[in-house]
């Protein structure tokens, strides 16, 4: 499977502000030497050196994943203004893929307010199958899209083909992918999603407050968790954040650390960025992140912060 990060911000959008904006090209002129100038390979080489925070952005959307199977399916995890850059991608390289699976974690604004702007949702050739485990989803989809939050309905203006699947027990299978949920801890609650194909798996889990029952070595858990060579986690907060923000319905990079750990987790991502982080506070939980993985273990963890452009292949 193909992954793509649209969006990872949490919360709201994030977009960077004029005296960020800046102080990056302060930051680095300042490093620049003349010979870094003399000719465009310099140039190149000279901003490949950079620090991240300053020459990769990370982004300013909310929540949004593509994951392409091998047999071209589609499936999407939240529609978080993320979205909205997921359709302008297709319209500009001229894709148009005729099925979307949607699947939400919940309902808080940033986890669904690119949906009014998902260009596909008007076309009469495209089928989007929505998937959530409560009930009332095609309610609540069409409940905030409607004056006097928005001046256009789904029933009226969009012209896909639509289908609201409220999930059951059993998993839902999508070509050779199989897809499992579980519910969470976060206000209002929110739903994580294991998705699995040819023997390869992605957990993507967040909106979460992670609790000791999340570490308890029972079935459930162990089916879900244990083994993933993906695990994209809620991992909005500091340590001390967290545990100022309880019952907030969100995670610390280092208790996501603990967690991958545990369950013997490959690659982490951390994900659902703060948005009052900067860039370079965001880097620096990374390196802390890291560290903090070698000091604790002897496992092989890779943390990776989910930059908003970055795919993969699983």
């Amino acid at each position: 499977m193909w992954v793509k990060f649209w969006g990872s911000r949490g919360s709201h959008p994030r977009p960077l502000t004029t005296d960020e904006f800046r102080a990056k090209i302060s930051s680095i002129i300042q490093r620049a030497r003349p010979e870094d100038l003399e000719s465009p390979e310099c140039r190149e080489r000279f901003m490949a050196g950079l620090p991240s925070w300053l020459f990769r952005p990370l982004g300013g959307n909310t929540t949004c994943i593509e994951v392409r199977l091998s047999d071209g399916t589609v499936v999407i995890f939240d529609a978080g203004t993320g979205i909205i850059e997921l359709s302008n991608d297709r319209k500009r390289r001229g894709v148009r893929d005729r099925e979307y699976h949607l699947f939400l974690t919940h309902f808080h604004y940033d986890h669904i307010q690119g949906f009014p702007f998902f260009a596909p949702a008007y076309s009469p050739e495209v089928r989007l199958e929505f998937y959530h485990p409560k009930e009332g989803l095609e309610h609540i989809m069409k409940e905030h899209m409607q004056p006097p939050y928005f001046p256009i309905t789904i029933e009226e203006h969009m012209a896909a083909g639509m289908r609201f699947n409220r999930l059951g027990e059993d998993p839902v299978q999508l070509g050779s992918a199989q897809i499992t949920w579980r519910k969470m801890r976060h206000p209002g609650d929110s739903f994580a999603y294991r998705i699995s194909e040819h023997g390869r798996s992605l957990v993507y889990a967040t909106d979460c407050e992670l609790s000791p029952k999340d570490f308890e070595r029972e079935r459930e858990n162990e089916n879900f968790f244990a083994g993933a060579d993906i695990l994209i986690l809620d991992a909005q907060y500091t340590l001390n954040e967290a545990i100022e923000k309880h019952d907030w319905g969100h995670s610390s990079f280092s208790l996501g650390v603990d967690f991958a750990l545990s369950w013997n987790i490959g690659t982490l991502y951390l994900f659902h960025h703060e948005p009052q982080y900067s860039d370079k506070q965001l880097y620096q939980n990374l390196t802390a992140a890291r560290y903090y993985a070698q000091t604790i273990s002897s496992a092989k963890l890779a943390v990776h912060l989910a930059e908003e452009g970055t795919e993969f292949t699983l």
